[in-house]
């Protein structure tokens, strides 16, 4: 059985609303799946999992969460080399640079990240809500 951890941050609800659908597509397809917030995650929960999805909405001018995602995000950069990663994330406004900046972070420091980064506009509903658990489907 594949292990899944989704670590997040979210400050309205939409980025946590996502992580909830992503690992409701990943429990269809059989994985063991560990739904955290960035404040109760600890290293191990990166190094344990077979998968690791990673979640912040866009913040300021288009970055990770600062005060505590991108902390955790630091502290793990050496434990997800070579580990499969998806990173996703809500916005209200600009056209995802956050993300992409992201995607090429992760990328850097030698993750395998699934695919570009998921970005949901807002609430995740409709089509954007399917998105997510397919999300979570490829991840098993």
């Amino acid at each position: 059985m594949s292990k899944v951890n989704i670590i997040y941050w979210s400050g309205t609800g939409n980025t946590e609303a996502m992580a909830k659908l992503i690992a409701e597509g990943a429990q269809e397809k059989g994985a063991e799946v560990k739904l955290l917030n960035v404040s109760d995650a600890k290293e191990d929960d990166v190094k344990e999992a077979d998968v690791v999805a990673f979640g912040s909405p866009s913040m300021g001018s288009e970055v990770v969460e600062e005060s505590e995602m991108q902390p955790f995000l630091d502290s793990v950069s050496s434990i997800v080399t070579g580990k499969k990663v998806a990173l996703f994330g809500s916005y209200g406004w600009g056209d995802g640079e956050w993300m992409r900046n992201w995607v090429s972070e992760m990328d850097n420091l030698g993750a395998n990240v699934v695919n570009d980064g998921l970005i949901v506009q807002e609430a995740p509903e409709g089509d954007s809500a399917e998105d997510c658990k397919n999300l979570g489907r490829e991840l098993v």
